[in-house]
């Protein structure tokens, strides 16, 4: 059985589960329509793109990656490589819209990549935890940033990014509660999900979209 065929019977099972465990998560399930989640083998631009759009809106997340596939003339090749980012000046970096910050966790990144200090290969041979814990040790790479490489690239599907405002805005709606829940209370109501809280956090970001009427194409890896 191909990873294709895993995948989307695992699509399946979850979808399954989560309708069967929870009324609320059915009819978001029902509104939001079948689940495109595809794991994105390509880890370095995984963890270039949840560090980008780390506290900025989806539209200018997605604007700054497209500018930096464009330095990079990444439009047609489809990946970004440390190698290719490394020969990216400071001053070019600035002009595609990365923050001073932002150009120091990347370079940080690009630099353990290429070096080996960091072996993102291995990572799919580790537990989640041990993957969140040896991808904090880069600069600005905190919980929620692993976690999108945990969801987005090596679709683990049980991570519940209980800091992430769109899942907290979509669970939010979607459940009719007056205010924001907070990390605490998801990390309490999530355990019903299990095993599959990666895809009722995807369906939430849905709930959100829908609210948000957001109808853009996907252009890169962390995002619908």
């Amino acid at each position: 059985m191909n990873n294709t065929i895993q995948w989307a019977d695992l699509i399946t099972n979850a979808t399954a589960y989560l309708c069967a465990v929870d009324p609320i998560m059915a009819k978001a399930i029902e509104r939001v329509g079948p689940c495109t989640l595809i794991p994105n083998p390509q880890l370095f631009e995984t963890l270039v793109d949840a560090i980008i759009s780390q506290q900025i809106s989806v539209k200018a997340a997605d604007a700054i990656m497209g500018r930096l596939r464009s330095a990079l003339h990444a439009e047609t090749e489809g990946t970004i490589s440390p190698h290719q980012l490394l020969t990216l000046e400071e001053d070019t970096l600035r002009s595609v819209g990365l923050s001073p910050q932002k150009m120091r966790y990347i370079r940080d990144l690009t630099e353990r990549v290429v070096s080996g200090q960091l072996d993102l290969e291995s990572l799919s041979e580790l537990e989640d935890e041990e993957v969140i814990s040896e991808l904090v040790k880069v600069k600005g790479i905190g919980r929620w940033t692993a976690e999108m490489m945990l969801i987005f690239s090596l679709g683990r599907p049980d991570v519940l990014p209980v800091d992430d405002l769109g899942f907290l805005e979509g669970v939010r709606e979607a459940y009719s509660l007056e205010s924001r829940p907070t990390p605490k209370e998801m990390r309490i109501k999530g355990e019903v999900w299990h095993p599959y809280r990666t895809f009722a956090t995807w369906y939430m970001w849905g709930i959100r979209r829908l609210k948000r009427g957001d109808e853009r194409r996907k252009t890169r890896i962390v995002s619908l």
